[in-house]
């Protein structure tokens, strides 16, 4: 299989679908790896090091899209993009599908194999690719918020560690997954007040017997988030349906309840967002301010620490991608259901039931789709 990967195009992104580690290992199985003359120097490495490893470089993206059966990357495609997609081809990559409905209808209307690392399941019921991104989002969403308190940004100007004589701040955190737990080690890190949110109260039992006293765990009833948000410095938004729209946690008529200056980090933006007031912003222009409510809701957190995101998520995937690459795309979806629900869109067909129903598309199974 002729495998390939780009540079990134959204705002600020320095991630890259491959490292130089992931083509020796492809090259090593009989494949060939085509990559785009400094797609990866954003994350340290060099062209250099890719042909050391046996990679094809290429002077333009318009190469890779025309001769690779598969497409690796980080995000998803850019509109400029779309046109270079081909039939039958395999994107490989974070889609976030519910949040953009014209990229779906792109891909069904082109017939593209998308496979989505965001819905891809293990033995579990766990996201094995999405995790290393939600760790990593998570540890950033406390350094960004305790950024975002400053004064000079518009927040509370609160310190959240406190000092000796002043009291702590306050943060508090709405859903307990990986996510949420990173962003909790964190915040305890900082010696901050940490509330922590969830539905799952096996979730919350867990999360009690690792943190202790350290934080403070309620289930998320609307009067739970409301007392929460109204002594919260900063919150956190880190609910994920896999697939889904992320539902509205947070409304518009909470902001006015909260401290005027403080803060909201909605990692859950590429999902659409828990937040009702939230929209996406870039690393360009991070922050607006609503109600006196400070947002933060950057749709690729983890592109700010490039060469650890790209690693991290490259260790995650490159065993799906080399089974598709070994087997084809099909032969591995029989063999590993897992991927199988990474299948969001299939010959023309919307395979992934959250997907479909969250934008009013017809559902088919991945195995009927096969047939």
């Amino acid at each position: 299989m002729i495998i390939g990967t780009t540079r990134e195009l959204k705002n600020h992104e320095y991630r890259v679908g491959l490292t130089p580690d992931n083509v020796m290992t492809f090259v090593s199985n009989g494949h060939t790896v085509l990559v785009e003359t400094h797609a990866g120097e954003g994350a340290g490495f060099s062209d250099k090091a890719y042909a050391d490893a046996g990679a094809v470089i290429t002077d333009t993206p318009d190469e890779v899209y025309m001769k690779a059966d598969m497409i690796v990357k980080v995000k998803e495609p850019e509109p400029c993009e779309y046109d270079k997609l081909r039939e039958g081809q395999i994107l490989f990559t974070y889609l976030h599908l519910a949040a953009n409905a014209e990229l779906a209808d792109i891909l069904v209307e082109k017939g593209i194999k998308a496979v989505a690392f965001e819905t891809i399941t293990d033995a579990n019921g766990n996201l094995p690719c999405l995790r290393p991104m939600s760790q990593i989002a998570g540890r950033l969403s406390i350094q960004e918020g305790a950024k975002y308190l400053e004064k000079s940004f518009g927040g509370r100007g609160i310190l959240l560690g406190g000092v000796p004589g002043v009291k702590r701040g306050k943060i508090t955190i709405i859903g307990g997954g990986i996510a949420g737990t990173y962003a909790a080690k964190a915040a305890v890190g900082m010696d901050a007040e940490v509330t922590l949110l969830d539905i799952n109260l096996n979730r919350l039992s867990y999360l009690e017997d690792v943190f202790g006293s350290s934080i403070t765990t309620l289930y998320s009833t609307e009067s739970n988030i409301r007392l929460a948000l109204s002594e919260a410095d900063l919150v956190i938004g880190s609910v994920l349906i896999p697939g889904a729209s992320t539902p509205k946690l947070v409304r518009r008529e909470h902001l006015k309840i909260m401290k005027p200056g403080a803060v909201i980090v909605d990692i859950a933006i590429d999902q659409g967002g828990c937040c009702e007031s939230s929209h996406v912003t870039s690393h360009d222009d991070p922050v607006f301010i609503e109600d006196g409510i400070v947002h933060y809701c950057v749709g690729n957190m983890p592109g700010a620490v490039p060469f650890t995101s790209t690693v991290a998520l490259a260790n995650a995937t490159s065993k799906y991608g080399l089974m598709m690459a070994n087997m084809g795309l099909e032969a591995a979806v029989e063999k590993d259901p897992g991927l199988g629900n990474g299948v969001n869109i299939y010959d023309h067909k919307c395979t992934n039931a959250n997907v479909a129903r969250s934008l009013g598309l017809d559902y088919t199974n991945i195995y009927e789709a096969l047939k």
